[in-house]
């Protein structure tokens, strides 16, 4: 048995991928070495409340209105996010050990694959030179270029309607928690991404790879 052939045995018909620390690795604190140091990115970190803004940046806000939301409360850490986003291809520390391999095996076997993602839509361009395989992907949609975030229900509403998925034959893989409950309870078959090690069983169970070796 193909593996296309096992996808139409299992009823799956599509992979929906988170890209950060799935397909290619994210680490804020890289942006920042070798330029500041530690405990001042930590200050910066904490009282910004880095998350918070970096999700608002994901949803689409400008990094220039952001830029000018510190200097009216922490001018302070200024220098830190232009530092940040001057340099965000460093925090993006490559291709996920094992994932690109994964992508081509689910394209090789004819299943779709796809991409649903937070990220900020000024700084996206610098994926696909991060993690080649995400240029692979038949689609992404970019949260900063929507207006929302996971787990909001509403992103996967939008990507089931944009890339025409049925979410109960679509595998939607994620490392955060949150991102895959959310995504159960629109009724995509959801998993915790940890390595690919344990994304390819999960695959192979469904019959949409071949194991490895």
């Amino acid at each position: 048995m193909t593996s296309g052939a096992g996808a139409a045995v299992r009823g799956i018909e599509a992979v929906l991928l988170d890209l950060g620390n799935v397909l290619v690795g994210w680490d804020p604190y890289r942006a920042f070495a070798g330029r500041m140091p530690l405990d001042a990115v930590e200050a910066f970190f904490a009282e910004v409340d880095f998350a918070h803004l970096n999700s608002r940046q994901d949803a689409g806000r400008p990094w220039a209105h952001a830029r000018a939301e510190l200097e009216q409360s922490t001018p302070q850490h200024v220098p830190a996010l232009d530092l940040y986003v001057a340099h965000f291809d460093d925090a993006l520390t490559g291709p996920v050990p094992g994932t690109a391999a994964i992508v081509e095996d689910l394209i090789a076997g004819g299943v779709r694959v796809l991409g649903l993602t937070n990220w900020s839509a000024q700084l996206y361009h610098h994926a696909v030179p991060a993690a080649a395989a995400i240029g692979l992907l038949e689609d992404v949609l970019v949260s900063g270029d929507v207006g929302l975030v996971k787990p909001d229900p509403a992103i996967f509403r939008l990507a089931a309607r944009r890339f025409g998925l049925d979410p109960a034959r679509t595998l939607f893989v994620d490392d955060s928690a949150a991102n895959v409950a959310a995504a159960a309870d629109e009724g995509f078959d959801a998993v915790l991404f940890t390595d690919a090690d344990a994304l390819r069983t999960e695959l192979v169970a469904r019959g949409l790879v071949p194991s490895a070796g």
